[in-house]
C-alpha cells in the first residue's frame, strides 16, 4: 500500500466517524420533536407509556386539538404576520439611512439600538400595559402586534443594516440621474438588492412574535384574544391527564415555523449585493 493510498484510507476513515458523530447528535437533538409527534398520535396520549412507533396512530388528539386550539392558532398568524409587516416598514428605511449615511451620531445610535435588546421583554411589558389600559388596546391583536414589533424593529436594524452596507451608493446615485425620486429609488433600486436581508430580518421576526409568550400572558387579560403559547400554556391544566391535544397542538405550532425556515434557509446565507454591479 502506497503511502498516497494510506493518507486517502485514513482521510476516509476520519470522514466516516465525523458523519457518524453528527448523525447521533442530529438524532438526539431531533429526538424531543420526534417524541412529540409520536405522542400526539398515541391514542391514550400518556407520554409515560408511549410506545416508541405508535402501532394504533390516533387523529383524536389533532381533533380535539384544532377544535379547542384553531382560533389560537388563527391568531398567532395574524399577530405574527402584522409583526413582520411592521416591522419591516419601520426597520427598513431606518437601516438604509444607518447604513448610509456618514454622520458621527450614527454609531451613537447603533449603540442605542443594542442597549434596547437588552432590555429584559417582561419590563418592556409592564411599561406597556400601562399605556394600553389608558388607550384601551388591552386584549387586542393591534395591540400585541405593537407590543411584538417593539422588540423586533431594533433587532431587524442590526440585521438589515449589516447587509445594506454592502449597497453601492453609485447605483441609487444612477437612479437619481434618470429622475427616480428618492422613494422610488429607495424602493426600486435598494429593496430588491437588499432582499435577502428582508427575508432573513422577517423570518426571524415571524418565529419571535409566533413564539412570544411574555406579551401575551401580560397584555391579555381576558380569553377573547389568546395566541397559542398562551392556549398551550392554559390547555396543560384542564388536559394534564391526557397529552395527545397538547402534543398535537405543538405540533401544529411547530408546522408554520418549519415550513418558513425551509422555504428561506437559502435566502439566510446568500449576499445582499450579489450581481448588483456588473
Amino acid at each position: 500500500m502506497t503511502k498516497e493510498t494510506q493518507i486517502s484510507t485514513r482521510t476516509a476513515r476520519r470522514g466516516y466517524v465525523r458523519t457518524a458523530i453528527a448523525i447521533v447528535l442530529l438524532v438526539i437533538m431531533l429526538f424531543p420533536i420526534y417524541w412529540m409527534v409520536n405522542a400526539s398520535f398515541q391514542a391514550s396520549g400518556n407520554t409515560l407509556n408511549a410506545s416508541l412507533i405508535p402501532t394504533n396512530p390516533s387523529l383524536a388528539g389533532y381533533e380535539v386539538a384544532l377544535r379547542d386550539q384553531g382560533r389560537n392558532l388563527l391568531t398567532s398568524l395574524l399577530i405574527a404576520s402584522g409583526t413582520v409587516v411592521i416591522t419591516l416598514l419601520v426597520a427598513t428605511p431606518c437601516a438604509y439611512a444607518l447604513a448610509q449615511f456618514r454622520f458621527g451620531w450614527v454609531g451613537v445610535a447603533l449603540l442605542l439600538i443594542l442597549i434596547t435588546q437588552m432590555i429584559p421583554g417582561i419590563v418592556i411589558a409592564n411599561g406597556l400595559y400601562s399605556m394600553y389600559e389608558s388607550m384601551g388596546l388591552l386584549n387586542s391583536i393591534p395591540g400585541l402586534i405593537f407590543a411584538n414589533s417593539t422588540a423586533a424593529v431594533p433587532f431587524a436594524i442590526l440585521i438589515m443594516r449589516s447587509f445594506m452596507l454592502g449597497v453601492p451608493p453609485s447605483i441609487v446615485e444612477a437612479a437619481r440621474v434618470d429622475g427616480a425620486g428618492l422613494f422610488r429609488s429607495f424602493i426600486s433600486i435598494v429593496v430588491p438588492i437588499a432582499r435577502n436581508s428582508l427575508i432573513t430580518a422577517g423570518l426571524f421576526t415571524f418565529l419571535f412574535a409566533w413564539s412570544d409568550f411574555i406579551f401575551a400572558l401580560t397584555l391579555t387579560t381576558k380569553g377573547d384574544v389568546r395566541p397559542v403559547t398562551l392556549g398551550i400554556f392554559t390547555y396543560l391544566g384542564a388536559q394534564v391527564q391526557n397529552w395527545g391535544p397538547v402534543m398535537a397542538t405543538a405540533t401544529l405550532s411547530a408546522i408554520p415555523a418549519i415550513v418558513l425556515l425551509v422555504i428561506a434557509q437559502k435566502y439566510i446565507a446568500a449576499g445582499a449585493t450579489g450581481g448588483a454591479v456588473k
